[in-house]
């Protein structure tokens, strides 16, 4: 009897490596995250004074770099995410997909 399509491609070690490598990296990217957006939320509520230190002699605080920091972070940490998935995941993927149709 032939095995069946997606007991092939589960069977398949380029899939086994998809899967393994997508996700302990996002898995680490995920936890990246967090470090950054709730070590933010947390100097908001525990160190405000720290936040409130002006920058020059204009109204500007050190928490609008901060804040903004931790939005180019979750761009770059996307941008990473985006670049590996298109490079090392995409043709994994299209391994797993040639074995299948053979």
């Amino acid at each position: 009897m032939e095995t069946s399509l997606a007991e092939r491609i589960a069977a398949d070690p380029n899939y086994q490596t998809l899967i393994t490598t997508r996700s302990r990296f996002g898995w680490s990217l995920t936890i990246a995250m967090l470090i950054v957006y709730y070590g933010f939320i947390l100097l908001i509520a525990f160190g405000k004074n720290l936040l409130a230190i002006p920058l020059g002699s204009g109204v500007t605080t050190l928490g609008i770099p901060i804040g903004f920091g931790v939005i180019v972070f979750t761009i770059v940490v996307t941008a990473i995410y985006v670049r590996r998935a298109n490079s090392e995941f995409d043709t994994l993927s299209e391994k797993v997909r040639q074995e299948a149709l053979k």
